[in-house]
């Protein structure tokens, strides 16, 4: 679709916008309104195939996920949101590089209400952070299993932590969606930009 590549090209050098300059950001937030104006789905919540599953960021402006980056000694890897539209749940996975046997992992799980077709009410609940080897992390749907069958990790493994839902609360609304990419705007202001992961 036109529009897509232009997109998909205009963020491929930003490292998920780590490295967008103003006009880089400029740019893509024009780009991006240009293919929500052509949303091929404008029910996204009822696409229910189309919105399930795992999703790795491509772009974003959001300051809270690229502040990781921000560690000591450590660089933001991949970012994975999944999406359980039967649970009415959301899992974001963000993976921290660093030393050998040192890489981290950032997990936070929230619920969500849908009030449109295409807005959710998103309510955090329980965060995770720690060592990918202590937390046995393999990959987002492997670990998202665990936190499922897990209601809280041990000390040792991890900080496991509930999160007032009451403090922690926003809305994400889906302003675009085809198979394989999805647009969403936050209640912070942020653009985000994921692609489907495959399998």
């Amino acid at each position: 679709m036109l529009g897509k590549t232009e997109l998909l090209e205009a963020i491929a050098s930003t490292n998920r916008g780590l490295l967008a300059s103003p006009t880089d950001q400029q740019a893509i937030q024009s780009l991006a309104a240009t293919l929500e104006g052509r949303n091929p789905q404008p029910s996204p919540l009822a696409a229910t195939a189309q919105l399930n599953g795992i999703w790795r960021l491509l772009y974003t402006t959001s300051d809270e996920l690229l502040g990781i980056d921000r560690f000591p000694l450590y660089k933001l890897g991949q970012i994975y949101q999944c999406v359980y539209l039967d649970e009415a749940r959301i899992y974001n996975i963000a993976e921290v590089v660093g030393l050998p046997q040192l890489s981290g992992l950032v997990s936070v799980g929230a619920t969500f209400e849908a009030v449109s077709q295409k807005r959710v009410n998103v309510a955090f609940e329980r965060g995770v952070f720690g060592l990918q080897s202590l937390l046995g992390y393999e990959n987002p749907l492997q670990f998202i299993r665990k936190l499922q069958a897990q209601d809280k990790f041990p000390l040792w493994q991890g900080i496991d932590f509930r999160i007032n839902s009451d403090r922690q609360s926003g809305w994400l609304e889906v302003t675009y969606l085809d198979d394989d990419l999805r647009i969403g705007r936050g209640n912070q202001g942020s653009l985000f930009v994921l692609r489907k992961v495959k399998g």
